[in-house]
């Protein structure tokens, strides 16, 4: 179930090479989702989507996105396709590379125990890339799970996780395999011929071998993805590919002794991605822009050494890290298509880095709960080049490199927490962190549609700064949580529309009627204030009910680079979002289960002109356990087939979400 996470965290028996959870944890805002919570949900980015404070980037799911647009941060405050949310999986990014987004198959639900969604900016161990927070995964480590599952319109899939020991050591594998036929996105009369279904393929496994290193552990793991998918319009398709090495050695922290981790950890990605310029009347889409490769290679390793000291009135933790990450990457392209193929060739990209070190700590004693922490980051950007060719002649259009750029962060939080008796407690939390630009911003311009967004070497980190404080309470049925937040960033990365078409103009060449222009800038600043509330009753031994709120209004000061931003609201941000959900077993074999996520309207671009609609969709699903580890499920999900705008194009034309869709599955476990 979902769970604000209590004073003192609960013991873990780790048997793969982690840390636990630092004690200090429980005074900032945690939510916690455990197997139950993942055990109904497909995709990894919906189970996050169930908690109201996780922003994907568009409303649609990783079932129908395009890989540059599977980006998630937490709080709604500016939801960006490159995401700013630093995701993990024990201790290891899965932030792609050149991108930043996460492509969310990589890790079928069925692989992990539960995760930690940790709300406002990481300092500490986490630093570059949780600007907003940080989602932590947790592999399983025992027991065994498989999903099989049709769908309508063609869906198909197969899930498991397994782990076994030889003697001392132990192995985990999981796999995923996912197909379908898809939707199409436009609806209605708006449709033309060159609309196409949202077709998806998937593939995905991972092996992970765990063994004794004296009184640590030796963590070693291997894993790989490919998918394939639709983007909705014909001649307009998208592929991504990846692989991650890691290896991870831990010991436990004990009184007697210090505990450590060290983890090295190196992954390799690949994209390619066909844009289209459409008719007016949708009958037609020429092909506009071919990303045919985009390979890139992120590496890094990270160190901790942790120490408990538990006196006669205290118990104090610290720990000493430090970490570092590294990537490259370049776009292959070709563009510029005046009808009778492509004549022009791009070639991108360039190389960052970012390394720190850090010192953590808390305090407890009684009902107090103190902890802090401390990071210096040093960040570069090198190797930046632009190349664009004529593909007759071969002489080059544009030939750029940029200059270096490197710098200094400094960023810090600290944290409050009072039990105030009857299960309540109080806490108060500041925090800063920041992000660097990823290779995508920084060098890859791109096309949707007739729309085209311009690339800027010249970004620096964005920064964020904020207060919250919390309010909490826990019973013996249920739970109750409210946080109230101010977070504001700097030099926030903004594509911010700086033409429109018809015309043509430098380096991007010629934008289409219909069509703007955008360019990714540091765009003043974002100031955000927010409450959240979370709640969860068990009513009766059978019954339970919970809810969620977030309410966030986030605006946009542009400064002197976008003075037309000052007041608006980012993109993809709603101001009010919801869940509720309903679980229901009339009888031991039988449970009944309702899930409602609401949101009220956002704006699909930075100037506020395209209105994406609120919406509401209902989900229903029904097990029945056919022996204690089988089990039969029957899921209709948007039950009332509603229309959940996700997109819309400068001349007004809406993309949905997926219709009504009834699933049929059997999920054994052991």
């Amino acid at each position: 179930m979902i769970q604000d996470v209590p004073p003192q965290l609960p013991e873990v028996v780790v048997t793969g090479a982690r840390l636990p959870p630092a004690a200090g944890e429980a005074a900032f805002s945690v939510i916690r989702l455990d197997d139950e919570d993942l055990r109904d949900q497909q995709r990894l980015d919906e189970a996050l989507a169930t908690v109201p404070a996780v922003s994907l980037f568009r409303r649609t799911s990783s079932q129908a996105a395009n890989p540059t647009t599977q980006g998630i941060s937490l709080r709604a405050i500016a939801p960006s396709g490159a995401g700013r949310t630093l995701v993990t999986l024990d201790g290891v990014p899965l932030n792609d590379p050149f991108g930043g987004w996460v492509i969310w198959s990589q890790v079928p639900t069925e692989s992990l125990s539960g995760l930690d969604i940790i709300r406002g900016s990481g300092a500490g161990p986490y630093g570059a890339g949780a600007l907003t927070g940080v989602i932590q995964l947790r592999e399983r480590d025992a027991g065994a799970v498989l999903d099989a599952s049709v769908a309508e319109r063609g869906g198909a899939r197969l899930g498991a996780s397994g782990a076994t020991e030889f003697g001392p050591a132990r192995l985990v594998a999981s796999g995923l395999y996912e197909t379908s036929d898809g939707y199409v996105p436009v609806r209605g009369p708006d449709a033309g011929a060159a609309d196409q279904p949202l077709d998806l393929d998937v593939r995905a496994a991972a092996l992970r071998a765990d063994l004794p290193l004296g009184e640590a552990a030796l963590s070693l793991r291997a894993a790989s993805f490919e998918e394939e998918r639709g983007s909705g319009v014909e001649n307009s398709r998208a592929a991504s590919s990846g692989n991650v090495l890691s290896a991870t050695a831990a010991l436990q922290p004990r009184a007697d002794r210090p505990g450590w981790r060290l983890q090295a950890w190196r992954r390799e990605s690949d994209l390619s991605n066909s844009f289209v310029a459409i008719e007016d009347d949708r009958s037609s889409a020429r092909p506009a822009a071919s990303q045919d490769e985009t390979p890139a290679t992120g590496w890094g390793a990270n160190a901790a050494l942790r120490r408990v000291i538990v006196s006669g009135i205290a118990r104090i933790e610290w720990e000493f890290g430090a970490d570092a990450r590294f990537n490259e990457g370049e776009t292959r392209e070709r563009f510029r298509n005046l009808g009778a193929g492509f004549t022009r060739s791009r070639v991108a990209g360039g190389e960052n880095s970012v390394a720190g070190v850090y010192a953590e700590g808390s305090w407890r004693s009684g009902p107090w709960l103190a902890a802090g922490g401390l990071r210096w980051d040093a960040w570069s950007n090198s190797g930046g080049r632009r190349l664009e060719r004529d593909l007759a002649t071969g002489l080059p259009t544009l030939d750029e490199s940029d200059p270096d750029r490197s710098g200094e962060v400094v960023s810090a939080r600290a944290a409050l927490r009072r039990e105030i008796g009857s299960g309540q407690a109080l806490r108060l939390a500041a925090y800063s962190g920041f992000r660097p630009a990823t290779l995508n911003e920084l060098h890859r311009p791109f096309r949707v549609g007739n729309d085209i967004t311009e690339a800027n070497a010249a970004l620096v980190p964005e920064r964020l700064t904020g207060v919250e404080a919390g309010w909490s309470w826990t019973g013996g049925r249920g739970a109750l949580t409210a946080t109230a937040f101010w977070n504001e960033i700097e030099d926030a990365i903004v594509n911010v529309t700086i033409g429109e078409g018809p015309g043509t103009f430098p380096r991007a060449g010629f934008v289409p009627a219909d069509g703007v222009l955008r360019q990714r800038r540091n765009a003043g600043t974002i100031e955000a204030t927010g409450i959240e509330l979370d709640a969860r009753f068990d009513l009766t031994e059978a019954l339970s009910v919970r809810a969620a709120l977030s309410a966030t209004d986030a605006r946009v000061d542009g400064g002197a680079d976008a003075p037309q931003l000052t007041g608006l609201r980012p993109a993809q941000a709603p101001i009010w979002s919801a869940t509720a959900g309903l679980d229901w077993r009339p009888v031991d074999r039988l449970t009944l289960a309702a899930d409602l996520r609401w949101e009220s309207r956002r704006f699909d671009d930075d100037l506020n002109s395209r209105v994406l609609d609120a919406a509401a969709a209902v989900d229903l699903r029904t097990d029945w356990a056919l022996t204690p580890s089988a089990t039969v499920w029957l899921a209709a999900l948007n039950i009332f087939d509603a229309e959940v705008e996700v997109a819309e194009t400068g001349t007004g034309v809406a993309g949905f979400g997926p219709p009504r869709t009834l699933g049929l599955g059997l999920r054994l476990t052991r």
